[in-house]
């Protein structure tokens, strides 16, 4: 009997295939070792359009709105018959005998696989692989503990539910707005509300009008006192020449001493900011690549909203470290105690840890990576070396300074320990950021 294990791409089913032995290349599918290993093209079954439940929803019409499906249809998707094809005769091979998810460990992942299974109206028993890295190892102590597939069911009503929201406002909300106004128009549940913010936010700036005001100021070595503002240049140069070649006399000096903690791991959104930030990259973009690098071992799972890592993780958290430490350029000569303590919490982490590096990194070519994936990797890496430094300590001082009857403002700072920010000014210096 054999194992029939349903990857999402291709290139992960070909890792997971070489880690399970299975070597026999066949049309959309590997074979061997007890085990046949295939993959889903993303998306094989997707919901009906509105004008396969019913003929006349192919006109648009506001009269038949709201549409509300009693039933929900599923349909194979056009361009991916073939491989849904391939992977219904495989659930109905007679020496198949249970089926392993090894889909994208996410709700996507558990809908894209789901879809297939009860489209192919399969029923034999199904297993799931649930791994945030494709590291040999990862995927070895994945099979091992593999867990029966209605462990998931949750995680696929949930996919479920909001694929429905999806259609319900997509086709009922686009086709009010276009019948409306007589022209097509796309009203999407997550599309519309984003753009809706994008235009509120550059119609502010748009109304935004400058007001021009003066200060005059007093510098010394970085230093830079300041006055109020005032709406009149007269009024400012009146105060510079009053101060000129006049000694000045600080009557409060208001002092805090500040902690910064370091920041946390990447989950995918902060990383997305980030890289946006630093190299103007898309959110797909960084995705794309992230995506990219854990297929090919060198991160971990990238779809994640959790900033830690497990409890049981701190060794191989370590040795990460001290790996990242000699292998990546922007820390030679960095030297600095780890405290891996302040990535782990076991209770912050649902599906997925932080996004983090694998070992795999030690054996790979770096310069060999595409430019953008190279960048997201030394950000990645970057991150968990900040994350386990020191925090940054500093003094705030907020001053009141007096010149001939004038006052002036001061805010400055002294760093009293550099802490994390070492290892941010060492990357931006690799990336001559400044």
């Amino acid at each position: 009997m054999k194992a029939l294990v349903i990857a999402e791409k291709p290139s992960v089913a070909m890792a997971l295939a070489s880690v399970l032995g299975a070597r026999t290349r066949k049309d959309g599918y590997v074979e061997g070792n007890g085990y046949i290993v295939s993959w889903c093209v993303g998306h094989l079954v997707g919901l009906c359009d509105a004008s396969e439940y019913d003929e006349k929803y192919k006109k648009w019409r506001y009269e038949d709105l709201p549409i509300v499906p009693e039933c929900w249809k599923h349909k194979i998707l056009e361009g991916t018959k073939k491989q849904f094809g391939i992977l219904k005769k495989l659930m109905r091979d007679s020496e198949v005998n249970e089926v392993i998810c090894a889909t994208d460990a996410g709700r996507e992942g558990e809908l894209i696989f789901r879809l297939v299974y009860e489209q192919a109206g399969c029923r034999k028993p199904m297993k799931r692989l649930w791994i945030s890295s494709m590291e040999e190892q990862a995927i070895k102590d994945g099979f091992a503990s593999l867990k029966d597939g209605s462990y998931y069911d949750s995680l696929y009503q949930s996919a479920l539910c909001r694929a429905k929201a999806d259609w319900l406002v997509g086709i009922n909300a686009s086709r009010l707005f276009s019948v409306l106004y007589n022209q097509n128009l796309k009203v999407g549940r997550v599309q519309t509300p984003t753009l809706a913010m994008i235009v509120d936010r550059n119609q502010k700036i748009k109304e935004f009008t400058k007001e021009k005001y003066y200060m005059a100021h007093i510098k010394f070595d970085d230093m830079d006192a300041v006055t109020e503002h005032f709406q009149k240049k007269e009024d400012a140069d009146r105060v510079a020449a009053d101060c000129m070649e006049r000694m000045c006399e600080v009557e409060k000096d208001d002092v805090k001493e500040k902690t910064v903690r370091p920041p946390k791991l990447y989950d995918l959104t902060t990383l997305q900011r980030e890289a946006n930030r630093m190299f103007g990259y898309t959110a797909q973009q960084t995705l794309d690549a992230v995506q990219e690098m854990y297929e090919q071992k060198l991160v971990t799972y990238p779809r994640t909203d959790s900033q830690y890592l497990t409890d049981e993780m701190g060794d191989s958290t370590e040795t990460l470290i001290q790996m990242l430490l000699g292998k990546m350029p922007y820390a030679e000569g960095l030297e600095y105690q780890p405290d891996v303590s302040k990535v782990l919490n076991s209770k912050k982490v649902s599906d997925h840890h932080a996004i983090i590096p694998t070992m795999e990194v030690a054996k790979a070519d770096i310069g060999e990576l595409k430019e953008r994936s190279r960048k997201i990797l030394y950000l990645i890496s970057a991150r968990v070396l900040t994350a386990t430094a020191d925090p940054y300590i500093y003094e705030s001082h907020k001053c009141q300074i007096t010149c001939n009857y004038h006052t002036f403002y001061l805010n400055a700072k002294k760093t009293k320990q550099e802490g994390f920010k070492t290892i941010e000014k060492k990357l931006k210096q690799f990336f001559g950021i400044i």
